[in-house]
């Protein structure tokens, strides 16, 4: 999935390129078309592959060196939409005008038309809650990842939601008839009869975005589809390689039909959120519930049948059977959003569709492990947190530990190994 988000983010960010080189050469407009295809054209895909061509460099970097780029984004992305913003409010001659624009649904259909934007809005970061690892990782401590996300991530994307609604909706005022729901089309526009100084905000705000776009596909889709595959074959990829892979399954599956209109774009979304809401319940069903917080942090690293991680051939079938049922929910629900006729209860149980495939998915997940229990696991809350200190995954570390605290370190190990199962538990107390 990240692979074909990674494609999708990818053809958004050719439309801001698309913005660029119009703002400088208007001739650009009008490239000759030498496609066969319906969902896109020469000019859309030549900027398409500059994007994707440009991006590469980036996912060379390691994680740790990446950052400074969203360093960079943090400050460029949201002056760029803010800017934006504004600009839509002045041209529709201030915000009264857009807000009190009649609603054409009532009753049932405006309330299940929230419900769906609510989902396809947790779906658009569904994949931050999933792939959070890949960066909570690098944190000092839990709290460092907390709350910069519990503030962020709600923050941000009601804010940007609530920019992309207002400036959609200031289309229909501006130039009448359906609202332009792409903001980056609406801003094309903004290049019709523009004058030099008006391309050049375009030219900016459009080179912003493009910056945007390329560190959330580096952030969301490279980087995690390259932890993913690095954890798959270990011996053969590493999260640069991985990402490389992400790139090029992102080229060939033609993101353009997926955003060739509105319904494609919100259905396609609907059928992320069905598979990483299953993912996400077992996740948060077997570290809060099952094991509560607890881990033998050594043995995460160790493939030895013996390890309590190693499950049934290296495979999880509990993991497996929740998420599959969690995706079987929805299924029925998602043929009858790509058009087929389904029953209506179907439909109803699918427009709840992350919800639904969360809460089947942990359920399932918890009833498996009550009735067939995993190894270990905690009947108290035992998260490893702040206290740990030094930690070693190599095989014989124990020795090491042991003689660091003889020669007076700051703490003190308590190593019980078991040689055969290669299983230490370790406790560490503050001298």
């Amino acid at each position: 999935m990240a692979c074909i988000w990674y494609g999708v983010q990818a053809w958004i960010g050719g439309q801001c390129v698309t913005l660029m080189l119009r703002a400088i050469w208007s001739d650009y407009q009008d490239l000759p078309n030498t496609f066969p295809s319906q969902s896109t054209n020469t000019r859309d895909y030549v900027s398409f592959f500059l994007f994707w061509f440009g991006s590469l460099p980036a996912i060379w970097f390691p994680v740790h060196k990446i950052r400074h780029l969203f360093t960079v984004k943090a400050y460029f992305a949201p002056a760029a939409g803010i800017t934006f913003f504004i600009w839509a409010i002045v041209r529709a001659h201030g915000l009264g005008p857009i807000v009190r624009q009649g609603s054409k649904a009532q009753g049932s259909v405006l309330a299940w038309g929230m419900v769906r934007g609510i989902m396809s809005s947790i779906a658009n970061f569904a994949t931050l809650i999933v792939n959070d690892p890949d960066f909570s990782r690098f944190a000092r401590k839990p709290k460092d990842a907390l709350w910069s996300q519990l503030i962020t991530i709600p923050v941000g994307f009601a804010v940007t939601s609530f920019i992309g609604i207002i400036v959609s909706s200031s289309s229909a005022v501006i130039y009448g008839g359906t609202p332009v729901w792409n903001p980056l089309l609406l801003l094309g526009r903004f290049l019709e009869g523009a004058n030099s100084g008006e391309r050049f905000g375009v030219f900016i705000i459009a080179a912003s975005f493009t910056l945007a776009q390329l560190g959330t596909n580096i952030a969301a889709n490279s980087i995690s589809a390259g932890t993913d595959m690095t954890a798959l074959l270990p011996r053969y990829l590493n999260i640069r390689r991985g990402g490389y892979i992400c790139a090029i399954v992102g080229l060939a599956m033609c993101p353009w039909n997926l955003l060739s209109s509105s319904n494609n774009f919100t259905t396609y979304l609907s059928a992320y959120s069905v598979f990483l809401s299953s993912i996400a319940g077992v996740m948060i069903c077997d570290y809060y519930i099952v094991r509560k917080g607890y881990f033998q942090i050594r043995d995460l690293y160790s493939a030895r049948k013996s390890s309590p991680y190693y499950y049934t051939f290296g495979f999880s079938w509990r993991g497996y059977t929740a998420y599959i049922c969690g995706i079987l929910i929805n299924i029925v629900g998602f043929v009858g959003a790509i058009g087929k006729p389904v029953p209506a209860g179907a439909r109803y149980v699918y427009n709840l569709n992350f919800f639904g495939g969360f809460i089947v998915a942990s359920g399932v997940y918890y009833l498996l492990c009550r009735f067939f229990p995993i190894p270990a696991t905690s009947d108290t809350w035992m998260e490893v947190g702040d206290e740990m200190r030094n930690p070693s995954v190599a095989y014989g570390a124990g020795e090491y530990l042991d003689r660091a605290s003889s020669e007076g370190t700051d703490n003190k190990y308590d190593v019980k190994a078991d040689e055969e199962s290669g299983v230490r538990e370790r406790e560490v107390d503050k001298i």
